[in-house]
């Protein structure tokens, strides 16, 4: 993980983000690249090889193709990688996430996540 990644929220930019909801976000994990493991039973269509290790495709906007743009939410939901199963939504990486982008959104620098 890239040393700018914290695991904890400073009080102030919690308070600023608030609660997390995947249907309010601006999915920010949903544009980190998921490294697939040998027991994720994934669909040949929806994975890549990036650097020589099999990983979710994204599409031309950074968007994991499994993303359900119109809802929100993950297309694959219940046969996900143990990686996204893993991530917790409000959880400490999340809300890294999430604050990070948020200040790079205020400072007016676009996020490019590869």
């Amino acid at each position: 993980m890239p040393s700018s990644h914290r695991n904890t929220v400073s009080p102030q930019n919690a308070r600023a983000l608030g609660p997390a909801d995947c249907t309010q976000c601006d999915a920010v994990c949903c544009r980190l690249t998921v490294v697939l493991q040998p027991e994720d039973n994934i669909p040949s269509h929806l994975a890549t090889y990036q650097g020589g290790l099999r990983v979710m495709a994204r599409d031309e906007d950074g968007w994991c193709v499994a993303l359900d743009g119109a809802r929100m939410n993950c297309g694959i939901y219940d046969s996900r990688p143990s990686v996204c199963r893993r991530f917790v939504m409000g959880g400490p990486y999340c809300n890294a996430l999430r604050e990070e982008y948020a200040e790079e959104r205020t400072r007016g620098i676009e996020l490019v996540l590869q």
